[in-house]
């Protein structure tokens, strides 16, 4: 199989050298230009997600709490694992806590300012998930599972859904908030805080899934 991994590879490399590489047109831009000056954020992809494709993007939404209640549903039943597989040398902890600090920050990043840079609410869940695996596989499961009650993460994660619900049928009624300053912080309308809401509900919802794994299969 190697000659057909080298042969993929050097006709990739030739049609690299070959073939003229792609601008993109003017009307291409126009749209992005167009989509900008809609939603009143640079980033055009969150112009599209929170805005011209909201419909799409509630039920996304909804086919992920979808999926956390199936996870729940389909593991309910059996029995929790009596070993877990975890992180125990100190340098392999040590690196795993430090990623999970990285991870959080960009997830904050993210969500904070995914409306004026690469970035949104999916992908900032994202980051703030994998921070959450990360601390699990280097603690203890009980503690994972008290802090996870302690701060009642289930019903926010709910909240932050029905939330997300309302705000997004309204914007689709017409309902909408200033813009304000192209590029600012505060600008975009309600895009930012979509942007906020999907990523509590993604990263809450990775919690409750990594619990889930944890307790029932004894590893992510």
């Amino acid at each position: 199989m190697k000659w057909l991994y080298v042969a993929a590879g050097i006709a990739l490399y030739i049609k690299m050298l070959i073939m003229p590489s792609l601008t993109a047109d003017s009307s291409d831009l126009a749209i992005v230009e167009a989509v900008v000056q809609d939603s009143g954020v640079p980033n055009a992809v969150s112009g599209i997600i929170f805005r011209n494709r909201l419909y799409d993007t509630i039920f996304e939404v909804v086919v992920f709490t979808i999926a956390i209640t199936g996870v729940r549903f389909l593991l309910g039943n059996e029995k929790p694992s009596s070993k877990i597989h975890q992180f125990t040398d100190h340098p392999s902890i040590v690196l795993a806590r430090l990623g999970a600090t990285i991870a959080a920050l960009v997830s904050v990043e993210l969500a904070i300012r995914g409306h004026l840079s690469p970035g949104g609410g999916f992908a900032a869940g994202v980051a703030g998930g994998t921070a959450i695996g990360l601390v699990a596989i280097t603690s203890s499961s009980e503690w994972m599972q008290a802090v996870y009650q302690r701060w009642q993460a289930a019903t926010w994660e709910k909240i932050s859904v029905l939330v997300f619900i309302v705000l997004a049928v309204l914007t689709l009624a017409g309902l909408e908030l200033p813009h304000g300053e192209l590029g600012g912080l505060l600008s975009g309308g309600i895009i930012p805080i979509l942007n906020i809401l999907v990523a509590v509900k993604v990263a809450l919802g990775s919690w409750a899934v990594i619990l889930l794994f944890i307790r029932y299969r004894g590893l992510l």
